[in-house]
């Protein structure tokens, strides 16, 4: 509201009690809007944030080096883990065993996501790092079938729940504690380093299982080279722990813990005591915002996980691609993505969130059965045009999302609220998408499956983003405005001051 202007109060009460009682309608209206005072704006010091994007960016590349590396082994993990017979069932065992981490992510949300906003962010997202990293490397020290029977894939599956709680807490945090660190201004720009560490992790995947396959062949990785991905993971989570330790809490959870900054009552009724009341309030007062998050999560899930993990196995398994060679082309359409991710956020924040996701989601729309007709011509140059024309769809959402979901919510739930509806969604849409497109192929024996399931979640998807609010260059609901110079923070201040009455 301007300065000067009558606000609802006022339009509703008795005019002339307006003039009778203008100082006390003046008061109300004044601590209705208070003027924004220069101790209200973070000043964010760049370095901290560049210490803070980094750490939530290997914690982020590293969980999905995990997931990567599983999608990409998913055949030769199918021989290891299930017993031998048909190629197809081993196939869709393995992605099942894929699948069954992302059931219990929810979990995971439900858990670390409240105790997120309980106790911090930094706490939880080092305790999610070492789960992690545990669950990754335990998985390469599973004897095979062949050697103990029934109890390898047991094992199997009780470290890929490990993965999946432990992960339902690492992308709502990390997503947080970037947006709750970066300047409004800039806050694309910093987000999308997230995702950039997502591309990282599955470019790390691939190569290291394309290396490994180049010198040990299939016989060599199935006897011990698939081990090696796994194991790589302790070392990479130790670093990510040491990193995270590293950094202070979120500036806007300093300020959320802050008593002086808040009237008791707000405190006691902001920060919940245990995590079913957390959980009953964002439930209770955040359920349309819950909905609109799990449609915008869910659409770009499916496309993400389309392209990311399950099109190497589409290439070797439907269009006889050596899985070397469909990997080395994911890869080559990957390191196109990490050269334009940063640009796409860099522009969401000039010209918003909205018309970037509206541009991805209308693009897997309109493009999905076009890329794939190319993909099925087999050539190197057609099936690369059609990853290309996928993942530039892609990308304009990699480079958006971390922005816009994290603003959906206000700083008191925002990592609770936000690790329950991420993780609700992708548990649903995400994880089984190698699954269901498997399924859906070997039902109706249309190789174009994967296209339409994109579209229809591409609907979905450009709904949600249409009911959508702007919120690039704005402040973070339940924070302060944050901005990267003292200049920048004067200026604010004046721009918001109340216009002078003569």
């Amino acid at each position: 509201m301007a300065a000067g202007e009558p606000d609802a109060l006022e339009i509703d009460a008795d005019p002339e009690a307006v003039k009778r009682h203008r100082t006390l309608f003046r008061a109300v209206r004044r601590r209705r809007n208070p003027p924004l005072r220069r101790t209200d704006i973070t000043v964010t010091d760049e370095a901290a944030v560049k210490r803070a994007v980094k750490a939530a960016s290997l914690g982020n590349a590293m969980e999905w080096f995990d997931f990567g590396i599983y999608s990409y082994l998913a055949v030769t993990l199918g021989h290891v883990f299930f017993p031998s017979g048909n190629d197809t069932v081993q196939l869709l065992s393995s992605f099942a065993t894929f699948a069954v981490s992302f059931l219990v992510r929810p979990l995971g949300g439900m858990v670390f996501g409240p105790m997120g906003d309980r106790i911090g962010r930094k706490k939880v997202l080092a305790t999610t790092m070492i789960m992690m990293a545990a669950g990754t490397f335990a998985i390469g020290l599973i004897p095979s079938y062949a050697a103990i029977g029934f109890w390898a894939p047991v094992l199997l599956i009780l470290f890929r729940l490990v993965q999946g709680f432990s992960t339902g807490g690492e992308y709502g945090g990390a997503s947080t504690f970037i947006a709750e660190y970066a300047p409004d201004r800039r806050r694309g720009y910093f987000a999308s380093f997230l995702e950039l560490g997502t591309l990282a992790g599955y470019v790390g995947a691939a190569g290291l299982v394309t290396a490994l396959t180049a010198v040990l062949g299939s016989p060599g990785m199935e006897s011990w080279g698939w081990r090696v991905p796994f194991l790589v993971a302790g070392p990479i989570g130790l670093v990510g722990l040491y990193l995270r330790l590293r950094l202070d809490e979120t500036p806007a959870f300093q300020k959320l813990e802050d008593e002086s900054l808040h009237r008791a009552s707000d405190v006691a009724s902001a920060v919940e005591t245990t995590t079913r009341s957390d959980l009953a309030a964002v439930f209770r007062r955040q359920w349309p915002t819950l909905i609109l998050c799990v449609c915008l999560v869910g659409a770009y899930n499916v496309t993400n996980y389309m392209i990311l993990s399950y099109m190497p196995t589409y290439l070797s398994d439907e269009m006889g691609y050596s899985e070397a060679h469909g990997l080395l082309l994911l890869i080559a359409t990957m390191l196109v993505l990490m050269l334009v991710i940063n640009q796409v956020g860099r522009l969401s924040d000039r010209v918003g969130r909205r018309p970037l996701l509206m541009t991805g989601m209308l693009g897997f729309l309109v493009l999905s059965v076009p890329a794939f007709l190319l993909v099925e011509q087999g050539s190197v140059v057609a099936v690369s045009s059609g990853m290309l024309l996928l993942g530039l769809s892609l990308v304009c959402m990699l480079g958006t999302m971390s922005a816009a979901l994290p603003a959906l919510f206000p700083t008191q739930v925002r990592y609770g609220a936000l690790s329950i509806g991420y993780n609700f969604s992708t548990s649903l849409f995400g994880g089984t998408t190698p699954l269901v497109v498997t399924a859906l192929i070997s039902a109706t024996g249309s190789d174009l499956m994967p296209a339409f399931y994109a579209m229809a979640a591409a609907v979905v998807g450009t709904v949600a983003v249409a009911c959508m609010k702007e919120t690039a260059r704005k402040p973070l609901a339940g924070s302060p405005p944050s901005v990267a110079t003292q200049e920048e923070a004067a200026d604010l201040v004046e721009s918001r001051a109340p216009a002078p009455r003569f």
